[in-house]
C-alpha cells in the first residue's frame, strides 16, 4: 500500500523532491496528497499527479490530507518548526540539509522527535552512496597504509542572480532569525558531511577542534570562499576547501591520504579512484539508496535510516561555529575580477581553483597556502608583482609544525597568464613549501623539514629542526624586497641572512624572479653545510635554493627537464649546467646561476617521484663557514606560460640574465 506524502517547498530545489515523488509514485511506493507552497503550482508543474491538496499551511495540509510523511525542502530558518509540526501529528520526514540553523535548534528538534516518537532523514543525498562504507572498510583493512588525513575540495561557479533569487539567499541572519546560508553550510554542505561520513565521525561527539577561514567575493553577508579544518575525536585532520567563485564549474570530491596511497571519491557520481603503491588505479562506480525510499524502508520493515538526525551532530557542531564566529572576511577587490554568468555578472577568485584542490591535496588551509588575502594575524603575506600584475604571494611567517622547520616562501606563483606553478605542503613531501632556501644541515640542525638523513641508518624523525625567522625589510615595494631573516634553532641564531627578491618582465608570455640570498654565520662557532649525499646517501645533495612544482594531472606525464645540452632527470640531476628547464603541460619553468659561484653549484632534479628543483650548496662535501664568515648565491627563475623547447628556454635564460 502506498504511503500518502505531502511535500513543503516544491520549487527551486523542492522540484528534484517533485521528481523524485513522483518516480516513487510510478513505482507504487507513496502517492502525493499534498503540496505547501505560497503560490499554488500549476497543472504543468503537477503533471502525472491526481490533484493534490494545495495551501500554505502546512499543519492544516497535514490535518486535511492525513499524510503519513512529509518532504520539508523550505527556507533553513524554517526547518525546525516545520519538522516538530509534523512529528507532532505523527507525520515522519524527510528534512533538507542543513538539519537546522542552530545548535540550539537542533537539539530542539531532537527532543521534539524523541518525545513524538517520529522518523526523520536529514537530506544529505551524497550519504545514501554505498561509496562511504566501502572506503572504511578499505581504509581499515590497511589498502593504502596508515590514514594520513582526508581533505575535501568543491569549486563552483555561482552569479550574482543566485544571492538575489529569495530573500534567505547568502544571509546570516534574516527578520532575526537564524539563516547561515554559506558554501560551508548549503551549497557545499555535502562536502563537509561526506568527507565526516567517510572518517566515521559524524557525531556530535567526534569533533575534537574546528579552524575556520571565511570570506566573501560577493556583495553578501555570508561566506562565499572558505576552509575549514576539523580535528575528530581520533586525530583525524579533516580540510574542507570550498568556494562559489570558482573560474569553471568541477565536481566536488573527497580524497584520503594514507602512507602507502590515496582514494578519491567524487560523491555525485559515487564514482571512486583507490591508488595504491605497487598497484594499477583501480575504479570503481558505486550505487546508491535515495534516502526518500531509505525512510519509506524504514517505517515499512524497520530498516536503518541512512542519516538520521543524531549522525549529523558533528555538521551541527561545525555549523554552529560558523553561525557564531566572526563575519567572514571581504576580499579586496584584486583578488577577484567580474566575469559572464549564465543569468548575469557573476565574480571570480583569482587562481581558487587551483587553491581548492591544493587544499585537499595538503590539508593545509587557505592562509598556509600562502594567499595573501587569506593571511591571518602573524602571518602576513605580501603580493609579488611583475610589471604591475600579481604573480605570487610572499608568506612571511607561516604557522608550520616545528618538523617542517617553518620558513619564508613564495607561493601560488603564477605565469602571467594565471597558471600556478608551484606546491605546498604536498602529500608526498609536506615540508615542500613552493619557492623556498632550506638546507638539511647546519652542522646537525635542520632547516629543510622533514626527516633527516643518518649514515648507516638512513632518513630518522629527529628533533632537530630549526626555523627561519623574517625579522625586517631594508626595502620593500611591490616589485621586490630586501628582508633579513634569522635561522634558530631553539632560540639561538646560527645564521643571519640577507634576501632580495625582485622581478623582471621579459616578454608578454614570461617574466623572471631573481634572487639574491647571503648567509652569515653568527653563531659563535664553526659551521658547516652538509646534505644527505655528504651523510651517506648518493645523489641525494639538495640544499639551497629550492622549487616545487606541482604534480601534473595522473593522465599527464610528468615535466620534461633539458638543458642546452641534456633531458632527462638522470642526465640532468647533478650537471653544473649554465641553464635548466622544467616544462609542464601548459607552463615552463627556467633556472640559471646568475653569478660564478652559484653556476659551480650542481643542479638537483626531480620529475618521476615529484617535480622540483633546486642547486645544491654540498653535492659531495660538506662546505664549511667559519665564524663571521659569509655566504651568497644568486639564482633566476624564469615563469612562462606554454611549453617551451631547447631555443626558447636558452633565448628566456640569456634575457633573464642580462636583465
Amino acid at each position: 500500500m502506498s504511503l500518502p506524502v505531502v511535500l513543503a517547498g516544491a520549487r527551486g530545489h523542492g522540484r528534484s523532491h517533485l521528481r523524485n515523488i513522483r518516480r516513487l509514485q510510478e513505482a507504487g511506493l507513496v502517492r502525493l496528497v499534498g503540496v505547501c507552497e505560497l503560490t499554488p503550482l500549476t497543472p504543468d508543474e503537477l503533471a502525472g499527479f491526481d490533484a493534490p491538496e494545495q495551501s500554505a499551511d502546512f499543519g492544516e495540509l497535514l490535518d486535511r490530507t492525513g499524510a503519513a510523511v512529509a518532504v520539508i525542502c523550505t527556507p533553513i530558518h524554517t526547518h525546525t518548526d516545520l519538522a516538530l509540526t509534523a512529528a507532532a501529528r505523527g507525520v515522519h520526514t524527510l528534512l533538507e540539509k542543513p538539519t537546522t540553523a542552530s545548535y540550539a535548534e537542533y537539539e530542539r528538534l531532537l527532543a521534539g522527535l524523541a518525545a513524538t516518537g517520529t522518523a526523520c532523514q536529514i537530506g544529505f543525498q551524497s550519504l545514501g552512496s554505498h561509496a562511504p562504507d566501502a572506503i572504511r572498510e578499505l581504509v581499515r583493512g590497511g589498502a593504502i597504509g596508515r590514514l594520513r588525513g582526508i581533505g575535501a575540495a568543491g569549486a563552483w561557479v555561482r552569479d550574482e542572480a543566485y544571492y538575489r533569487r529569495v530573500p534567505w539567499a547568502g544571509r546570516r541572519t534574516l527578520d532575526g532569525r537564524d539563516v547561515v546560508d554559506g558554501v560551508l553550510t548549503n551549497p557545499l554542505a555535502h562536502a563537509v558531511a561526506t568527507a565526516l561520513r567517510v572518517d566515521g565521525g559524524d557525531l556530535a561527539e567526534s569533533v575534537a577542534g574546528i579552524e575556520l577561514e571565511q570570506f566573501r567575493a560577493n556583495d553578501i553577508e555570508a561566506d562565499d570562499t572558505s576552509c575549514l579544518r576539523l580535528t575528530s575525536a581520533g586525530s583525524t585532520r579533516i580540510t574542507v576547501a570550498v568556494t562559489l567563485c570558482a573560474e569553471r564549474n568541477a565536481e566536488p570530491y573527497v580524497v584520503v591520504h594514507g602512507t602507502t596511497g590515496r582514494i578519491t571519491f567524487w560523491y555525485k557520481q559515487d564514482r571512486v579512484l583507490v591508488e595504491r603503491a605497487g598497484r594499477g588505479p583501480a575504479e570503481t562506480v558505486y550505487g546508491r539508496t535515495d534516502l526518500l525510499e531509505n525512510l519509506l524502508a524504514h517505517l515499512r520493515e524497520g530498516a536503518d535510516l541512512l542519516v538520521p538526525p543524531h549522525r549529523t551532530g558533528a555538521f551541527m557542531r561545525i555549523l554552529e561555529a560558523v553561525r557564531t564566529g566572526p563575519p567572514p572576511v571581504p576580499l579586496p577587490a584584486d583578488a577577484w575580477y567580474g566575469a559572464d554568468g549564465e543569468k548575469g555578472p557573476r565574480r571570480v577568485v583569482k587562481g581558487v581553483d587551483a587553491l581548492v584542490a591544493q587544499s585537499a591535496e595538503t590539508l593545509a588551509t587557505f592562509s598556509e597556502l600562502g594567499a595573501g588575502w587569506a593571511a591571518r594575524p602573524g602571518e602576513p603575506a605580501t603580493v609579488l608583482r611583475c610589471a604591475g600584475r600579481a604573480v605570487a604571494e610572499h608568506v612571511l611567517r607561516p604557522r608550520l609544525p616545528k618538523e617542517l622547520s617553518p620558513r619564508p616562501y613564495l607561493h601560488l606563483v603564477r605565469t602571467f597568464g594565471g597558471v600556478v606553478v608551484t606546491e605546498v605542503r604536498p602529500a608526498d613531501h609536506a615540508h615542500h613549501l613552493g619557492v623556498s632556501l632550506a638546507v638539511p644541515d647546519v652542522s646537525g640542525v635542520n632547516f629543510w623539514g622533514g626527516r633527516t638523513y643518518v649514515r648507516d641508518r638512513g632518513p630518522v624523525a629527529l628533533d632537530n629542526h630549526g626555523a627561519q625567522e623574517h625579522t625586517g625589510w631594508l626595502r620593500r615595494d611591490p616589485d621586490g624586497s630586501v628582508q633579513q631573516l634569522s635561522w634558530t634553532r631553539e632560540g639561538r641564531e646560527l645564521l643571519r641572512e640577507r634576501r632580495t627578491i625582485s622581478t623582471r618582465a621579459l616578454s608578454a608570455d614570461a617574466w623572471a624572479l631573481h634572487i639574491t640570498s647571503t648567509l652569515t654565520n653568527v653563531s659563535g662557532e664553526d659551521l658547516s653545510i652538509g646534505s644527505p649525499a655528504t651523510n651517506g646517501r648518493p645523489g641525494a645533495g639538495y640544499g639551497g635554493f629550492f622549487w616545487r612544482a606541482p604534480k601534473e594531472d595522473a593522465s599527464d606525464p610528468p615535466p620534461e627537464v633539458f638543458t642546452d645540452t641534456a633531458s632527462g632527470e638522470d642526465a640532468v640531476h647533478g650537471s653544473t649546467a649554465e641553464w635548466l628547464a622544467l616544462a609542464g603541460r601548459d607552463w615552463t619553468l627556467v633556472f640559471a646561476g646568475a653569478d660564478e659561484e652559484t653556476r659551480r653549484d650542481p643542479w638537483f632534479v626531480r620529475t618521476g617521484s615529484y617535480p622540483g628543483v633546486g642547486s645544491s650548496l654540498a653535492w659531495e662535501r660538506r662546505l664549511p663557514l667559519a665564524v663571521g664568515a659569509g655566504l651568497s648565491r644568486r639564482i633566476v627563475a624564469v615563469v612562462s606560460d606554454g611549453r617551451l623547447d631547447r631555443p626558447a628556454a636558452a633565448a628566456l635564460a640569456r634575457k633573464a640574465l642580462s636583465a
